[in-house]
C-alpha cells in the first residue's frame, strides 16, 4: 500500500479508528498460485501485539499458512469516490481509511487454545450472553472444536493510511467535505467525518465544518 507523507496515520490515530472495527480481509501466500484472501472477524489484543481469530478446518488459507506463516490483515472503511470536478486538479480520486497488519501466523489445534480464542471472541462480539462458554468436550460448543482451527497472528508491522486530500489547501479540503454532505451517498458520511477530522487536526477547519461525532 502506497502511503504518501500527507496520508500517513499515526499510531494513536489508527488505534482510535480501529477501536470500533473488527472485520477485515486476511491474506496469505498460496504456494500453488495467487494469494488467498479470507474475509473474517478478528480480535485485536493490542497489549500483546497479537490478533486472534478462527477459521473452519477445511479453509485453504490454513494450508497456506503452514507453508508460509507470513500474512497480512487489512481493514478498510470510510471510503467514497471523489469526482474530478470536485478537485482543483480535475483528477478523480478515492477517499478511504485503511490499516494493514503484517503478521506471522500460528495455527492452533489444541482444544484448550482454541477454546480460549473462542471465549475471548464471544466476550467481545456477544457480551449479552456471558454464560456462553466454550469448554472442550462439553456441549454445546465443545464437540464442534475439531472442525475449527485457531489463528494467532503476531504483529510485526502496521501501516495506516487516511487518504482524504490532506495535500490540498484547507479551503479546498473543506469544499470536498461540503460536496460529500450534499451528495450524501452510502459511504459519504463516514468519509466526510474522517476528512473533517483530518482537517481539524491541521488546526484549519473552517467554522461550521467541525466533525459532528467523536473521533473514530
Amino acid at each position: 500500500m502506497l502511503i504518501r507523507s500527507w496520508d500517513r496515520g499515526s499510531e494513536a490515530e489508527w488505534r482510535q479508528w480501529l477501536a470500533g472495527r473488527d472485520f477485515g480481509v486476511l491474506a496469505a501466500n498460496n504456494p500453488d498460485g495467487g494469494p488467498l484472501l479470507v474475509p473474517t472477524h478478528f480480535l485485536l489484543d493490542a497489549g500483546a501485539g497479537q490478533i486472534l481469530l478462527h477459521l473452519a478446518a477445511p479453509n485453504p488459507l490454513l494450508a497456506a499458512v503452514r507453508a508460509d506463516p507470513r500474512v497480512t490483515l487489512a481493514v478498510t472503511d470510510d471510503y467514497a469516490f471523489a469526482p474530478g470536478h470536485w478537485r482543483p486538479t480535475q483528477v478523480p480520486t478515492s477517499y478511504y481509511a485503511s490499516v494493514q497488519f503484517d503478521c506471522r501466523a500460528e495455527v492452533l489445534d489444541d482444544p484448550a487454545a482454541k477454546a480460549e480464542i473462542l471465549n475471548r471472541q464471544l466476550a467481545h462480539f456477544q457480551p449479552e450472553t456471558p454464560e456462553a462458554r466454550v469448554v472442550p468436550g462439553e456441549h454445546p460448543y465443545g464437540p464442534q472444536l475439531s472442525g475449527l482451527r485457531g489463528l494467532r497472528l503476531t504483529v510485526s508491522q502496521v501501516r495506516a493510511k487516511f487518504k482524504y486530500d490532506d495535500k490540498l489547501t484547507p479551503e479546498q479540503q473543506a469544499a470536498a467535505g461540503r460536496r460529500l454532505a450534499e451528495r450524501n451517498g452510502p459511504g459519504d458520511p463516514g468519509a466526510r467525518e474522517q476528512l473533517l477530522r483530518r482537517l481539524a487536526r491541521r488546526g484549519d477547519c473552517p467554522a461550521g465544518l467541525e466533525p459532528t461525532g467523536p473521533p473514530n
